[in-house]
């Protein structure tokens, strides 16, 4: 299709399949205060589901409430929330999400649907086999919260990897708050606690509530569900062709192949128009190509649309052109200055909810790609290449693991800790403008698989990170050759030459904001997660704006391991410089 700049395809044809919905969940259980002040704040996330809101009150609980923004990219008619099914009139149930397997488990089972849209599933499996079932049985990603006033219960959970945010806010007395985005309940009131502790759910687990009369609650468990070493339960059920045991290179490439491409395929539920991030990177690279191939396969009638972003001489709009051209997808670039990456920086604060220092300059980026794609396309459901650096070793300071066992130990780490980092940039950079992100690295079967490969087999090889999964992909012809082998670019180094760093230009433009005074009282202003620098000051100055007292929402900041790195960009390191130059 070649390479466009600023021209774009207006068209909405009809894509593979219908099923599946982005948007924003909200939900009180035993409220002292008044529902219509109180449901002010679940507005706060409107832009997660900008085509329609609802808000609803549980019968029989004048204190409980759902609060549901949708953006359509399912089952039109039936897709509102909470959902409810005649078969069972007392189960309420509020996701944000897609679970890929619903189909298979619907006719596997032989439940009646009374909707199209895929979280109906969670409703029919609960009533079958109760809630642990339920949660192991969903290959997707998920973040829920189910009501059962027959047994006076409420559930939460959320996927494996976080990729669904969630927030929940609990009071002492029993009042429950839970959101899609922590700003949706950091205005709450309640009569007991001026200050509401809202933190973020874990992935990967569950928890049990009861139920009071008084609509407050109790919490009596929280489960872990499911670790990312471990092949998913929903496995069983899986359509996928049969993979070939054993560790020998070809087996393992060729099982690779097979799950990633069908880690794509499934992904491919929704009837609005699919896109693709591309920086050119290989993880992006492999997506896009691999997608543009599947909908070729399901005969979608839409061109694919892929974007890039970047500076004037940035090495990713390059590559990124190299790899659109070589494909054939209908490639839009966007340029922008270092003055518009400096102006966003306090939204996109707001937006992520955080003032970690790699994760912000990274979403930058990413905020104003997403921005342009709402804006100017009609792409909505967006492709992306997050999590395979987390997965498949791909850090620079991999090279610099004391052995296999500890770059494993490492790998899992940074998995468990997505949800404050990669996957929280990628979802609120793109939710905040009504896009849908999809991250097939983060797929439970070729994740799972991945982890349980020998930890040799996964470490860097002959000087170059993730190694393995070029080696995958080396007689594909799926990208060019040079892309396959690019060395790690992080996306927030990428987007600008190598000359002048965007972490630079930050850190410049910082210089005249933050003076030496500021930065001598800076333990004694944020005592928790003190700032060392500068940037990382005006960051949390920032966030503090908008959510004061919230610092603990970052446990640590993201940074290197193995070397004594004093910052999180990859361009500091000596290893990416000798790259650099070879």
């Amino acid at each position: 299709m070649g390479f466009l700049l600023s021209r774009w395809n207006k068209s909405l044809r009809e894509s593979p399949q219908l099923h599946c919905t982005m948007c924003g969940i909200w939900a009180l259980f035993g409220s002292d205060d008044c529902l219509a002040v109180q449901c002010l704040s679940a507005m706060k996330i409107a832009h997660r589901g900008p085509d329609a809101f609802r808000f609803e009150n549980v019968n029989g609980y004048t204190n409980c409430c759902f609060g549901f923004h949708r953006l359509a990219v399912v089952d039109q008619l039936f897709g509102m929330q909470p959902i409810r099914v005649k078969k069972y009139p007392y189960l309420w149930l509020c996701y944000n999400g897609e679970i890929y397997n619903h189909v298979k488990l619907q006719h596997h089972f032989e439940f009646e649907y009374q909707t199209k849209v895929d979280g109906e599933i969670i409703l029919h499996l609960y009533d079958k086999g109760g809630i642990e079932q339920t949660v192991c049985m969903l290959d997707g990603v998920f973040a829920f919260i189910l009501l059962d006033t027959a047994n006076k219960k409420v559930f939460l959970g959320r996927d494996t990897y976080g990729v669904r945010p969630l927030f929940k806010a609990m009071t002492e007395d029993g009042f429950l708050a839970v959101c899609s985005e922590a700003k949706g309940l950091v205005n709450l009131k309640h009569s007991m606690t001026p200050f509401l502790k809202v933190e973020p759910f874990l992935p990967g687990h569950y928890e049990v509530l009861d139920l009071k009369p008084n609509g407050k609650v109790a919490s009596v468990e929280m489960v872990k569900f499911h670790h990312c070493r471990d092949e998913p339960l929903h496995a069983l059920y899986d359509s996928v062709e049969k993979l070939f045991p054993g560790f020998e290179i070809e087996t393992v490439k060729s099982n690779l192949r097979i799950l990633f491409d069908n880690a794509i395929k499934k992904r491919l539920m929704t009837h609005r128009r699919i896109g693709c991030l591309l920086s050119g990177g290989l993880d992006s690279s492999l997506v896009a190509a691999t997608l543009l191939k599947q909908l070729k396969a399901a005969q979608v009638q839409y061109p694919l649309q892929t974007f890039a972003i970047g500076m004037e001489d940035s090495p990713d709009l390059l590559a990124a052109r190299k790899v659109a051209n070589h494909i054939g997808s209908e490639h839009h670039e966007v340029l922008f200055n270092s003055e518009e990456g400096i102006q966003a920086l306090d939204e996109v604060i707001f937006s992520l909810e955080t003032y970690d220092i790699t994760t912000v300059r990274a979403s930058v980026g990413m905020y104003l790609i997403s921005k342009y794609i709402r804006k100017n396309t009609d792409s909505v459901v967006i492709f992306s290449g997050e999590g395979s650096d987390e997965l498949t070793q791909g850090y620079i300071y991999f090279h610099k693991a004391p052995s296999p066992e500890k770059a494993e130990e490492e790998s899992e780490r940074l998995l468990k800790e997505l949800y404050l980092f990669d996957v929280l940039r990628a979802d609120r950079t793109t939710a905040a403008h009504g896009l849908e992100l999809r991250v097939p690295f983060l797929d439970h079967r070729f994740s799972s698989y991945y982890l349980s490969l020998p930890p040799d087999m996964r470490i860097p090889k002959n000087g170059i990170e993730k190694h393995l999964l070029r080696e995958t992909f080396e007689d594909s012809d799926l990208i060019p050759k040079e892309i396959l082998w690019r060395p790690k670019e992080a996306f927030s180094d990428g987007i600008t030459s190598v000359k002048n760093s965007w972490f630079r230009i930050l850190q410049e433009y910082v210089e005249h904001q933050v003076d030496d005074t500021m930065m001598a009282a800076a333990a004694q202003k944020f005592p928790f997660n003190t700032p060392k620098t500068k940037e990382g000051y005006y960051y949390r100055q920032i966030f503090e704006h908008h959510y004061p007292g919230r610092a603990d929402w970052l446990t640590h900041y993201w940074m290197p391991r193995w070397i004594n790195a004093t910052d999180p960009s990859a361009r500091t390191l000596t290893h990416y410089k000798s790259a650099a130059k070879a």
